[in-house]
């Protein structure tokens, strides 16, 4: 089973017991009605990205979904937490790219999303074969990715949100979902 399309969701919720606010954020994010399975971070050959509306009406309720996912939680008053995918797409629709997740504490959710775009760019650029400077700028890295005409695509979603005020459990999640 090789995936044909893919989409992208993020949500947040908020609740006084953990699995709830969790099950809130993948109410948030649409996704709540299916079971899902991560799994790692290879973006198919060939694998059209598609929206959520278009993706969520190819699905049924129950159904068993792979996904690609970031979620991070806090009990933390006015704790920041975020969570992320990036993607990295070959110039050759036939060969594979990357999807890469990242969730972190203190960082906003631009850069968190920014970080995890950087993730799946530099393994798909080791896998290419395309020199880079590991210490370089990530705007710097992206240039030099995109004009090598092997990388045609980066971007990412992601979700941030900072701890409720009260100590209830506050949930973010970020995810790639795969449809058939």
């Amino acid at each position: 089973m090789i995936p044909t399309k893919v989409f992208f969701v993020k949500g947040v919720g908020v609740h006084r017991e953990r699995l709830a606010a969790f099950e809130l954020a993948l109410r948030d994010a649409g996704i709540e009605k299916f079971n899902l399975v991560n799994v790692s971070s290879i973006f198919p050959p060939n694998c059209q990205i598609i929206s959520k509306d278009d993706g969520l009406k190819r699905l049924s309720p129950g159904q068993i979904i792979h996904c690609v996912m970031a979620r991070n939680e806090t009990n933390e008053p006015n704790r920041l937490i975020s969570a992320a995918i990036g993607l990295a797409v070959p110039h050759d629709r036939n060969s594979y790219g990357y999807l890469a997740e990242h969730h972190d504490y203190g960082m906003k959710g631009e850069k968190a999303g920014e970080y995890a775009e950087d993730l799946a760019a530099t393994m798909l650029a080791t896998t290419l074969g395309i020199p880079f400077d590991p210490n370089q700028a990530w705007e710097e890295r992206e240039q030099l990715y995109k004009a090598s005409g092997l990388i045609i695509r980066t971007t990412h979603v992601v979700q941030s949100a900072e701890g409720h005020k009260d100590g209830l459990w506050t949930c973010v999640v970020a995810a790639a979902i795969f449809v058939d």
